[in-house]
């Protein structure tokens, strides 16, 4: 058979009385629960923060993408403009300038070239007028090409000579052609070195003049058999 056992203590048992304190306990929930809330606080702030930053780059970069698309439009706008203005202006400006460059550039052949030739007939001029000078034999060549244009049925001619080459072809020239009856004209109006062959109404112009006249006509040239400031 069971005892009941009685907790209950007499008054005059009690010395005094005090309320509990739970503040220790209660200020421990406090800071628990703040830091609980701080923690949340803090992890909404940085999940706000990083939605923030996310939509920012994903603003930039959208904004980046349709700003390179746009610089890339408007660059190429404006490489179009200036090929058809200011590049097409540029290209013929520089055609020009080429085409002009190129026309100087033959000018200054072409000058170069006539100058060589002059310079190259001078020279042969003056070695012929030497050459006419010292050599009489030179003369003959020409008289007789001159003679044989004469017509088949020519029976006399007329050689005008300068008189200093009259005596050198008289006797040569009537051994050659003894079919012609040749008369010799000294005549000091033809240069040495050239000759008149005149028979039947025709005449045949060798003198040096005229033949120099036509060789350097080959070459393009107009240029005195007698040049400025020659001294005979």
């Amino acid at each position: 058979m069971s005892r009941t056992h009685t907790s209950f203590i007499p008054a005059d048992q009690i010395d005094a009385v005090a309320d509990w304190n739970f503040s220790p306990v209660d200020q421990a929930s406090l800071r628990f629960a703040a830091k609980v809330k701080a923690q949340a606080e803090a992890a909404e702030r940085a999940h706000s923060q990083a939605a923030h930053q996310a939509g920012y780059n994903e603003g930039y970069a959208a904004g980046f993408e349709q700003g390179h698309a746009k610089a890339t439009i408007e660059g190429q706008q404006q490489i179009s403009e200036f090929v058809a203005t200011q590049g097409a202006e540029a290209a013929a400006t520089f055609l020009r300038l080429f085409e002009s460059a190129q026309t100087q550039l033959q000018d200054a052949e072409q000058a170069l070239a006539k100058g060589a030739l002059e310079l190259a007939c001078e020279l042969a001029r003056q070695v012929l007028r030497h050459e006419l000078a010292t050599n009489p034999n030179a003369l003959q060549p020409v008289v007789r090409e001159a003679l044989n244009m004469l017509a088949s049925d020519s029976k006399a001619a007329l050689v005008r000579l300068n008189p200093l080459d009259v005596d050198v072809f008289s006797g040569v020239l009537e051994k050659e052609f003894t079919n012609l009856a040749l008369t010799l004209l000294p005549d000091p109006a033809v240069s040495r070195g050239g000759c008149l062959v005149e028979s039947a109404g025709t005449v045949v112009d060798g003198t040096v003049e005229r033949r120099w006249q036509r060789a350097v006509a080959g070459l393009g040239l107009e240029s005195d058999w007698e040049a400025h400031g020659d001294v005979h």
